[in-house]
């Protein structure tokens, strides 16, 4: 990639009709996990019109036997989503309390249940957890930002979630849950130099005009969240486009679980391995590792070692150890790249249940991560664990004694 260019993300508001649908499927699982933390659990949603449409497999060994929805009550935690988001106005085709809901979930699968599962089993080569699934997964993180994140998909969210907070206060009457932002950087050798953009839409009411949204958006929002050093005359502000976005949310737009992934990671700047996050257990090597890739990338970063660091993890099925583990640091690495790998090698274990341990995911910790990304929140580090950079001292204390290693054997 040449060192000047122009880079766009975008995010999206908890009440886009897809982001709908993560947060219902997070929520499910808060609410296993809350039963039993050895929930399994794979939960997808569906939303159009005044319809929602439940799906997946969920087992829950603590309560073996007993109705899924008895016991958790998927109705409730689904309308509690839907009016926490804010679809509570008489308008609101899509409403808490008129939405029409379809449970379909049944339970998991004892072939895969057995792969992933502490035990002997017919045909399994290891006795040990392991991956619910193949797949590989990526982790990221550059120094652009005080969250070690990209700068466009950073400045996205911020804008989102102010844009979200400001409604749920109650400062614009007009403001309705559906929307999107969209930040275009102009990078300098580099490095993030001026924002060129900035694209936001709004659901809104019918009853108020563009202009008095444009500079509401413009002085409230972009001109709180983004950096003023960041903000230039030639700056372009895009606010609703389209001239009008009354009709949002499901009513508009259908809204289906993991179809944001690279809202959830990284804004296109980091690779993505395609498998979504939301409404799956920690078992689930889709979500965990990409937790712990990030993890990894993270403390590589604060730790000194490159600008930025992309890790590559690959698992198969039912196997504990990953397949292959790959690093990039896009020639920004300050030691070589070799003594990076041994380091991380050394310090993080890749297993599933080494991952779940290590970042503590049996928790129902998930409706704190579905909206405005996945990572890059680093004032809950209590329960978004893999934002701590608390490893490096020991990545610098490994890496000092490989390089002396090393450094031995040449001599």
């Amino acid at each position: 990639m040449s060192k000047n260019f122009i880079f766009s993300s975008e995010s999206v508001g908890e009440g886009h009709p897809d982001k709908v649908c993560d947060t219902i499927s997070d929520a499910i699982l808060d609410a296993c996990l809350a039963a039993d933390p050895n929930s399994r659990v794979a939960c997808e949603t569906y939303a159009k019109s005044n319809i929602v449409v439940v799906g997946g497999e969920i087992s829950i060994p603590k309560y073996k036997g007993k109705n899924i929805d008895s016991l958790l009550n998927i109705n409730k935690i689904v309308r509690d989503v839907v009016r926490e988001i804010g679809y509570i106005h008489d308008d609101d085709v899509f409403h808490a309390e008129k939405i029409f809901i379809n449970n379909i979930i049944t339970t998991q699968s004892d072939d895969i249940a057995q792969g992933v599962d502490v035990r002997k089993s017919r045909g399994k080569t290891v006795h040990e957890q392991g991956a619910g699934d193949q797949g590989l997964m990526f982790g990221y993180a550059c120094d652009e930002t005080p969250e070690l994140m990209p700068a466009p998909i950073m400045f996205a969210h911020r804008l989102g979630r102010e844009l979200t907070r400001l409604r749920k206060a109650g400062k614009a009457k007009w403001l309705r849950p559906d929307a999107k932002t969209q930040v275009s950087v102009q990078y300098e050798n580099g490095v993030p130099a001026h924002v060129v953009n900035v694209v936001v839409s709004t659901q809104h009411t019918s009853d108020v005009s563009n202009q008095e949204i444009e500079k509401f958006i413009i002085n409230h929002v972009i001109r709180k969240v983004i950096p003023s050093s960041m903000l230039t005359k030639k700056t372009e502000f895009l606010i609703n486009p389209t001239g009008r976005f009354v009709i949002g949310g499901p009513q508009g737009d259908t809204g289906l679980t993991g179809r944001k992934i690279i809202v959830d990671s990284y804004g296109g700047m980091g690779r993505h391995g395609g498998g979504a996050f939301s409404g799956k257990d920690p078992t689930k090597v889709d979500r965990s590792a990409a937790y712990m890739g990030r993890y990894v990338a993270k403390n590589v970063v604060a730790a000194g070692f490159a600008k930025r660091c992309e890790v590559q993890f690959a698992y198969a099925i039912g196997c504990a150890d990953p397949v292959s583990i790959h690093i990039e640091t896009f020639g920004t690495a300050t030691i070589p790249e070799e003594v990076i790998k041994m380091a991380i090698e050394k310090i993080f274990c890749f297993k599933p249940a080494n991952i779940i341990e290590t970042l503590k995911l049996k928790r129902p910790i998930y409706s704190k991560t579905t909206n405005y990304g996945h990572f890059g929140k680093i004032h809950d580090l209590e329960n978004i664990t893999w934002e701590r950079i608390d490893k490096v001292p020991a990545l610098k204390k490994a890496a000092a004694l490989i390089t002396k290693s090393l450094h031995s054997k040449i001599a």
